[in-house]
C-alpha cells in the first residue's frame, strides 16, 4: 500500500488508456475513419473527436485491409478541411502476423519512437496469427490478444485493435464483439461503435479497467471523414434516430409488434419496446393490444410484416397435404 504507482498514460483521456483496447463495429460503419482520425489528432496534438485535448506524440497505424492508394485517398479526404500531413503519423499497409514476426515490427517501431502515444492495428484478424495446436477457442482468443497486451503493458502505450461484431444482436453491447470471451477478457477496455445505416449520428460504448463505463454520442461528417463527440447523453441523439426508423417501419407495416420490429430492423428488443412506449405516450404511435400503428391509423387490422412472411407456410388450411 505504500508503493507509489505512476498514473496511467492516456492516448485520449477518458477513452484510450495504456494497455490493450478493442474497437468493434459492423462492416463499413466508420471504424477505420474513427481510428485514423484519433491517430491523426494525437500525432498533431489537435483535440481528438473535436473536443478532447490530447498530448502530441508518435502514432503507428497499420491499415492492413487497405492499399497505399486507398489509404492516401482517405487521408487526403480528411485534410480537405485544413491541416497538413503529420510526420509523427506512421502509416503501414502490410505487416507480418504476430506469430511470424509482427510482434518484432511493433517493438522495433516503439523502440525507435520513445514518444509513442498509440499503436493501431486495423484489423486484429489480419495480424492475429495462428493459435497453438490443440487449444480451445477461448484459450486461442486469449492467447492471440495476449500477444498484443504484453507489448502494450511493457511499453506502457495503448494498442488499439480494430475488430468486428457478431451478426446476431445482443442486449449487452459488450457481448457484440466477435469471438469468445477470451478476447474481451484479455483486453483492458472495450469500445463498440454503433450507427444506423444512412444516419450521421451514432454511439460509442466504452467500458474497461481504467476507463469509466459510458456512452458517447457521436456524429460522422462524410465531407471530411471526421467523427466528433456530441454534447449531452447519447440516448438523446439515439432516441431521435430510433424513433424515425420505427415510424417509417410502422407506416409500411402497421400492426407490427416490438419483437418483430426489433428482429427486422436489427435493433435491440429492449430499445424498441422502450422507444415505442415513449412514442405512444407522446402521441407519435398508437398501441392496440400490443401491436403498434402510426398516428392517424384507427383501424387495428392484421397486417403482414416481412418477418411473418419468412415464417409462413406455403399452404393455407384448405391446401394442406
Amino acid at each position: 500500500m505504500a508503493t507509489q504507482f505512476p498514473e496511467p498514460r492516456w492516448a485520449v483521456p477518458g477513452l484510450l488508456c495504456e494497455g490493450l483496447n478493442i474497437l468493434a463495429g459492423a462492416p463499413k460503419l466508420g471504424k477505420s475513419w474513427l481510428s485514423l482520425g484519433l491517430g491523426a489528432s494525437i500525432s498533431t496534438g489537435e483535440p481528438a473527436l473535436g473536443s478532447i485535448d490530447v498530448e502530441q506524440g508518435a502514432v503507428l497505424y497499420c491499415a492492413l485491409e487497405d492499399t497505399g492508394r486507398r489509404l492516401q485517398r482517405r487521408r487526403r479526404h480528411m485534410l480537405k478541411a485544413g491541416g497538413t500531413p503529420s510526420p509523427l503519423l506512421t502509416l503501414e499497409t502490410s505487416c507480418p502476423v504476430m506469430t511470424a514476426g509482427g510482434d518484432a515490427v511493433i517493438i522495433d517501431w516503439l523502440e525507435a519512437n520513445q514518444d509513442a502515444r498509440l499503436v493501431i492495428i486495423d484489423t486484429f484478424e489480419k495480424m492475429r496469427g495462428t493459435d497453438s495446436p490443440g487449444i480451445s477457442a477461448y484459450a486461442g482468443d486469449y492467447q492471440a490478444a495476449g500477444r498484443f497486451k504484453v507489448i502494450a503493458d511493457h511499453y506502457e502505450v495503448p494498442i488499439l485493435l480494430i475488430h468486428h461484431v457478431r451478426k446476431q444482436g445482443h442486449d449487452d453491447w459488450s457481448a457484440l464483439v466477435s469471438g469468445t470471451n477470451g478476447l474481451t477478457g484479455a483486453a483492458d477496455s472495450i469500445l463498440v461503435l454503433e450507427r444506423g445505416r444512412g444516419e450521421d449520428t451514432g454511439v460509442l460504448h466504452v467500458t474497461g479497467r481504467d476507463v469509466e463505463e459510458t456512452d458517447y454520442a457521436m456524429r460522422f461528417d462524410s465531407d471530411t471523414g471526421a467523427w466528433s463527440k456530441l454534447d449531452g447523453p447519447a440516448e438523446d441523439y439515439l432516441m431521435a434516430d430510433t424513433r424515425a426508423q420505427l415510424i417509417r417501419y410502422l407506416r409500411d407495416f402497421p400492426g407490427s409488434k416490438p419483437a418483430d420490429i426489433a428482429e427486422v430492423l436489427g435493433i435491440k428488443p429492449a430499445t424498441v419496446r422502450k422507444t415505442l412506449t415513449r412514442m405512444a405516450g407522446d402521441g407519435q404511435v398508437r398501441n392496440a393490444h400490443g401491436a403498434y400503428y402510426p398516428p392517424g391509423d384507427t383501424t387495428p387490422t392484421q397486417e403482414v410484416s416481412p418477418l411473418s412472411l419468412c415464417h409462413s407456410t406455403p399452404f393455407d388450411q384448405g391446401e394442406r397435404l
